[in-house]
């Protein structure tokens, strides 16, 4: 079938493709039913019991479209990080406001500075838009901080991705060598830092809000997705400087957010106690994945995220037979997709049933996927 023949040059390049194979994609091509969904970073612990009433109570008003300025989620942020609501920008997840981003500085041939095998969403976004992207091996499983500055310098890049704490490794780096990592950055060079995890890192690795709000070439990505439980919500923010924050009005979709999905974010952010509960259980299953990982005599990777990377000793082969190998036991995970960052499994936290499973079925795969190689 031709396509529409005054497509853009860049759209008629593009591959018709999503970052991501949903676990729904592959019950539906494989005809196999997922019993522990554990590889997409989900919160499989959900949201707190408040935010389920605050989105019913919300249901009967989807008639309306939601506040085109989403000053009420703007107003609470700025209370809860201590910043004007002016410095802060709302859109549908860290994913959509990338989109954005992306369509602010992006043209065809700019470059744009990121890791090699990093978060490919981000990647998507600016070849949508044309961009040259500029890769910067990963060291130690850690994205290179001095590399990537290397590489803005060497190209003049407007824009720069760095993600800590950092998807797919689940590695970070502390709070001092963020700052002085933006500090560093040619005033030219805008930093999207995104911080999707930051609620599940330790302390010392997210730097405080006042370390960088008077930067203007910073965003702070900010999800309700992960530790919040609210990833089909699609409910993200930006934090920046006034100038920064407004930008996005200038091309955003300004009915783009769903109002069940704002009085979930409202009423999520209000029940902190629910947070601080579920960042506990997050870092148990960490501790559990890890030590199923070794039992099996995998190596999992440090972990700052709700997730655990485990490097199979291998390479991307053998890594793929493992992940499929579990989804023919209903258990989904993913991988990296990057060698040499693709010879580990990513396996998200979860419920102890998602846990038990993971136990159970890991040592059958691992002995099949060994008596095939």
């Amino acid at each position: 079938m031709s396509a529409f023949s005054r497509f853009t040059a860049i759209a008629q390049t593009l591959p018709s493709t999503v970052p991501f194979v949903g676990p729904e994609t592959i019950e539906r091509t494989r005809g196999l039913a997922v019993r522990a969904r554990i590889g997409a970073n989900e919160s499989g612990f959900g949201p707190a019991p408040s935010v389920i009433e605050a989105m019913r109570a919300a249901a009967a008003a989807t008639w309306m479209y939601s506040d085109p300025e989403n000053f009420e989620l703007r107003e609470a942020l700025a209370l809860h990080h201590g910043i004007s609501r002016d410095n802060i920008a709302i859109g549908s997840g860290i994913d959509g406001l990338l989109g954005d981003i992306a369509r602010l500085i992006v043209e065809p041939g700019t470059p744009v500075v990121t890791s090699l095998g990093g978060y490919p969403t981000f990647n998507y976004h600016v070849n949508g838009y044309g961009g040259r992207l500029v890769t910067v091996p990963y060291a130690g499983d850690r994205e290179h901080l001095d590399g990537l500055l290397d590489a803005v310098r060497r190209e003049n890049a407007p824009l720069v991705y760095l993600a800590n704490p950092d998807n797919p490794m689940g590695s970070w780096w502390d709070a001092d060598s963020i700052v002085a990592f933006a500090q560093a950055l040619p005033e030219t060079t805008l930093l999207v830092l995104d911080e999707a995890y930051g609620e599940t890192a330790p302390a010392g690795t997210i730097p405080s809000i006042a370390a960088l709000i008077g930067q203007p070439n910073i965003l702070r990505m900010r999800t309700f997705s992960k530790a919040y439980g609210l990833a089909g919500a699609r409910v993200g923010y930006a934090i920046g400087t006034l100038g920064n924050a407004q930008a996005f009005d200038k091309i955003r979709h300004h009915f783009g957010m769903a109002r069940v999905s704002i009085a979930a974010a409202l009423a999520a952010l209000e029940d902190q106690t629910y947070l601080k509960d579920v960042i506990g259980r997050i870092a148990a299953s960490r501790a559990r994945i890890t030590a199923i990982a070794k039992e099996n005599g995998l190596a999992p990777l440090p972990s700052a995220t709700n997730f655990v990377t485990i490097d199979c000793g291998r390479d991307g082969v053998h890594a793929k037979a493992i992940v499929d190998g579990l989804m023919e036991h209903g258990v989904f995970i993913r991988m990296p997709g990057i060698a040499p960052l693709n010879r580990c499994i990513r396996i998200s936290t979860g419920p102890e049933s998602d846990m038990a499973l993971l136990e159970e079925t890991l040592p059958l795969v691992l002995k099949a996927v060994g008596s095939r190689q």
